[in-house]
């Protein structure tokens, strides 16, 4: 490929992701958390009664947390103004739950879903795709081969109306209470939009599904809610996608993620997250991994001003599996703060934990982890792998894991490098024809093929292209 139609496809590959449309809502809250705010949007989604309780309970919790603060080298949040930010923008759709046909979606939204590639990715290998414009969920559509088996994929305000007792059941109870930290409180008391996805006994759903989220307007917050539960035996992967335009002033996502993988049940959940240079990105994902149960999480983190995000598995039932693989990208101005968590709480249990980081310009990227083994989980095992590729002396990247053993027949090992891109490396590429900035990509690429190998081929591709322009500096 030349040089011109390189530097076109980079170009076109931007302008996906840094387009902004004009903001056009249906119903808008006003700024800060309040009781208002909280009653307006459960209101406006028409909300049973117990769903109220639980919001505004959680916005009790939220008002009496302290902003995490005191942990090392965590990003700095004192410019993250909670009352500056809109937590509720309902767009300007005509049917209020969504539409299941792409063609009635209005002009804009439609366009910047477009620009994104969620109708391509349908037409190509999805079993179900799901998009999020600011608040709410658009779109959202199943194969119908999947739902005569009796799989469920919907967007969460539906959920609470149409499966009441699952959504009592698994909603932010013994998986990610509100109490948990401050920003799941937060998420608590004013979420909205998000998926639901149920796959029932023994059923395989042999293609993935998708959502994907979009925050289109100035200094508002998004708070969507994932639930899935795989009942015993089945399997599912979910792929979820997220972007923002870059603005002047901050925005927050705030997402939750439970997952709930039954006996013999296998579930992936995998993210490539590319906010905006103001966005700050502050999730908490968990899943809780029943008897012989395997759950994955393969996730990308590049954008935003500041992330924390830290993957959490419960292993609760015995021969319960986790795997964790992750990269992180930080240029300048950013902090990167990624890792993941995993609980051994039952005999024969086991753990990898593989993490990737890459920094420049400045740019700071931690690996902050948690494995903790139990008294009683014998013969369990964890292996943990943390490597940290810096640019150049002003960029920074530490690990910071921490290892809980409280059971001695156990196998745990751990593993950190930190080092910059070798003058020698970039000298021996170039001996071979390459020029410095074609050196330094390939030994970027090389260095995150265990995580793109993880991905399907079209998120592999634009996890790449993400990660060249963020070295080029093009991306926000």
């Amino acid at each position: 490929m030349s040089s011109e139609q390189d530097h076109l496809k980079e170009t076109d590959t931007e302008a996906r992701f840094e387009f902004k449309k004009e903001e056009r809502s249906a119903v808008k809250s006003d700024a800060g958390l309040t009781e208002e705010v909280v009653r307006l949007i459960s209101e406006d989604k028409d909300e049973p009664d117990w769903m109220l309780e639980r919001r505004l309970r959680a916005l009790q919790q939220y008002h009496a947390m302290p902003m995490p603060t005191d942990w090392p080298g965590q990003p700095d949040l004192t410019e993250l103004d909670i009352e500056e930010i809109v937590p509720y923008i309902r767009p300007d759709v005509d049917k209020r739950e969504g539409v299941d046909d792409w063609t009635e979606l209005p002009d804009e939204i439609k366009d910047t879903f477009d620009k994104l590639g969620i109708p391509e990715a349908e037409k190509n290998a999805l079993s179900g795709v799901g998009a999020q414009y600011e608040s709410e969920v658009v779109y959202q559509n199943m194969q119908d081969q999947w739902e005569e088996k009796g799989v469920v994929f919907m967007n969460m305000d539906r959920a609470v109306k149409e499966h009441p007792e699952l959504v009592k059941e698994y909603f932010m109870t013994s998986c990610v209470p509100p109490s948990d930290n401050k920003f799941a409180a937060l998420h608590g008391a004013v979420w909205s939009g998000g998926s639901f996805v149920y796959v029932p006994e023994d059923v395989t759903v042999e293609m993935p599904v998708q959502a994907y989220f979009r925050m289109n307007s100035e200094g508002m917050g998004q708070f969507e809610h994932t639930l899935i539960v795989a009942e015993e035996g089945s399997e599912v992967h979910y792929i979820e996608g997220c972007s923002a335009p870059k603005y002047g002033s901050h925005n927050l996502h705030s997402g939750c993620v439970e997952v709930f993988v039954e006996d013999d049940a296998h579930v992936q959940y995998s993210t490539v997250q590319n906010w905006s240079k103001n966005t700050f990105n502050l999730n908490t994902k968990r899943a809780i991994v029943e008897e012989n149960g395997t759950m994955e999480w393969v996730s990308g983190s590049m954008g935003s001003k500041a992330t924390m995000l830290y993957p959490c598995t419960i292993l609760k039932g015995r021969g319960a599996t986790d795997t964790h693989i992750t990269i992180a990208f930080a240029g300048e101005g950013q902090n990167i703060d990624t890792g993941a968590k995993v609980y051994h709480n039952a005999p024969n249990t086991s753990s990898t934990i593989e993490s990737k980081s890459i920094s420049k310009d400045g740019g700071r990227t931690n690996y902050r982890g948690l494995v903790h083994i139990a008294d009683g989980a014998e013969n369990s095992s964890t292996a943990v792998e943390c490597d940290a590729l810096m640019f150049d002396n002003e960029s920074t990247s530490d690990t910071m894991p921490y290892m809980e053993i409280e059971e001695s027949k156990v196998d745990v090992a751990h593993e950190a490098t930190v080092g910059k891109i070798g003058d020698e490396d970039i000298f021996y590429l170039q001996s071979r024809g390459l020029d410095d900035d074609d050196a330094k990509k390939m030994i970027v690429a090389g260095f995150i093929e265990p995580i793109t190998e993880e991905l399907p081929i079209e998120y592999a591709v634009e996890l790449n292209r993400l990660i060249e322009l963020e070295m080029e500096g093009s991306l926000g």
